[in-house]
């Protein structure tokens, strides 16, 4: 009856190894002059936090590791709040993620690119396909 027992029990999984995803490349420095890397650097970012929300918990974390990834006049940008951090009350965009991420957009992205998708979008090729598309939908009764 014992052998029965010990087969039946539920194992032990204090032993087995937790799974621990394997670590991720850091993102490629973003220098500021080449604003078709902007994206890429964001993502490399954000797929970096959510590979490891043990540590990166908080937005300040997030901030503070990205920032040492820009350079140039990135670097030079950053470069004085970086220098406050220490006060008992550091700058506003080293604590909130979604501010550091919309001033970069802000400063370097490159926003002739913004404006000519943006016409592109608004195209009548574009826009008619989304009108097809949409009564298309409507006919068998999706959305």
């Amino acid at each position: 009856m014992g052998k029965l027992t010990q087969a039946v029990s539920p194992r032990d999984n204090s032993k087995a190894p937790a799974f621990k995803t394997p670590p991720m490349k850091a993102p490629d420095s973003f220098y500021g002059t080449q604003a078709h890397k902007l994206r890429g650097f964001i993502q490399s970012c954000q797929l970096i936090f959510h590979n490891d929300p043990e540590n990166f918990f908080s937005d300040r974390k997030k901030v503070l590791y990205s920032t040492f990834f820009l350079t140039g006049r990135a670097g030079k940008w950053i470069e004085p709040y970086l220098s406050n951090i220490s006060n008992e009350y550091p700058s506003y965009l080293l604590n909130n993620w979604k501010l550091f991420e919309t001033q970069l957009f802000t400063l370097f992205c490159d926003h002739n690119e913004v404006r000519k998708t943006e016409q592109e979008l608004e195209s009548g090729h574009v826009s008619l396909y989304i009108d097809d598309f949409r009564s298309l939908m409507s006919r068998i009764g999706i959305g």
